[in-house]
């Protein structure tokens, strides 16, 4: 989920904060296929080198062929910098518990320097998926896992432009696209935020940024390729944040998707941020 981009920067930006200093943002997110997503998210120093962050969001797609799909998604995560390294771990629970949700472990290990940052990164997803009855086979439930490994990186290119690049690709405990139910994926794909999303066997993305005293113009690209049907996104985004008080920031999204599963489709979000602290 997108919401998952501002708690891995907020953890990325805190390297340089004071103990006791911390953010508070929330946001709306929605999209052209009638997706709605709020979230609530921060982080906080608790030490000069260590932060804690955390966050909740939910969202509500509507459904063609079933009522509004309605998924989940909290998170809480520890950062420690050693200097040149630090480790980040993280626990996160995504999903709708009656079609699909998953229990996810992360951690990684990053080096950070003047010129930029290197993240070593793994990911381990603990998935249920309930299956409707469909056609000739019953309702059942399948149970299964991924390992994800995976790499990010990021280098200021001067002062004021820097590049970003982050990719993880996963191993599943089945083979999903040997499911004779590959076309659940018709009920629970809409938009970019859908469960479907969630299943996926890599997911890339490359960003340039611009900063212009203390506002930040940012692009992204992004694909990622769906575990069960081997379809492929091609996701386009802007995002411009520029301050709105001496502690406050607003950021601005436009988004599009151009996707094998779910078509075409636009998104657009608004973040506030809060920072405080002494």
């Amino acid at each position: 989920m997108s919401w998952f981009r501002y708690l891995i920067l907020l953890l990325l930006s805190g390297n340089s904060w004071a103990a006791g200093e911390f953010v508070v943002a929330a946001g709306l997110e929605g999209d052209s296929a009638d997706g709605l997503a709020a979230a609530l998210f921060g982080d906080v120093a608790i030490g000069d080198e260590t932060w804690l962050s955390g966050g909740i969001a939910r969202s509500v797609v509507d459904l063609a062929v079933r009522e509004d799909l309605e998924t989940w998604y909290a998170d809480v995560g520890i950062d420690h910098f050693f200097d040149p390294a630090g480790a980040r771990i993280g626990i996160a629970y995504w999903g709708d518990n009656k079609i699909l949700d998953s229990v996810d472990a992360r951690a990684s290990l990053y080096f950070r320097g003047d010129k930029g940052s290197l993240s070593l990164d793994y990911e381990f997803r603990d998935f249920e998926l309930d299956l409707p009855d469909f056609d000739i086979f019953p309702q059942r439930k399948i149970a299964f896992d991924a390992n994800g490994f995976g790499l990010g990186a990021r280098l200021d290119l001067t002062d004021t432009v820097d590049v970003s690049l982050k990719g993880i690709a996963y191993d599943y405990s089945v083979n999903l696209r040997r499911d004779p139910n590959s076309d659940i994926v018709s009920i629970i794909s809409v938009s970019r935020l859908s469960l479907i999303n969630s299943l996926v066997d890599y997911r890339a993305n490359i960003g340039l940024g611009f900063d212009f005293g203390l506002k930040r113009l940012e692009f992204d690209v992004a694909q990622w390729e769906g575990a069960v049907a081997g379809a492929r996104t091609n996701s386009y985004s802007v995002r411009f944040l520029t301050p709105i008080g001496d502690r406050n920031d607003v950021e601005f999204g436009l988004g599009y998707d151009d996707s094998d599963t779910y078509g075409e489709v636009t998104v657009f979000s608004v973040y506030l941020y809060f920072y405080g602290g002494t």
